[in-house]
């Protein structure tokens, strides 16, 4: 009877374990890019958002900030849709471009910012 409770216990745990195993993540695409600065290096530390076009507050969905070498990635669901990001950085004009998402795939989008005092 002592053995009885942790064999089942573990049974259980086996059984939950390979059901989440079979479960096959959600469908997504991937919109992905990298931020530079006027003459074309790379921007660190750019504040980038995601936006849906047709949301007319334009409301945050997804922020990064780039990486070392300007990147940024943001995960969307695989379904036709179309999206702002938008990249900003004190000291520099902010830019923005649209990514079309049609399926499962990845978008890259390439903005560049101006510094201020050149605009």
């Amino acid at each position: 009877m002592y053995f009885r409770f942790p064999v089942l216990l573990a049974l259980a745990s086996l059984i939950s374990l390979s059901a989440a195993a079979d479960k096959k993540p959600a469908p997504h695409a991937v919109v992905a890019g990298t931020v530079f600065r006027d003459p074309g290096l790379a921007l660190p530390g750019a504040s980038v958002v995601l936006m849906r076009k047709d949301d007319p507050k334009a409301k945050k969905l997804q922020e990064a900030v780039s990486n070392y070498r300007g990147e940024f990635a943001f995960q969307v669901p695989a379904m036709q849709a179309a999206y702002v990001v938008r990249a900003s950085l004190k000291g520099f004009h902010p830019e923005e471009k649209e990514a079309l998402i049609s399926a499962d795939e990845r978008i890259e989008v390439t903005l560049v910012l101006v510094p201020e005092s050149k605009k």
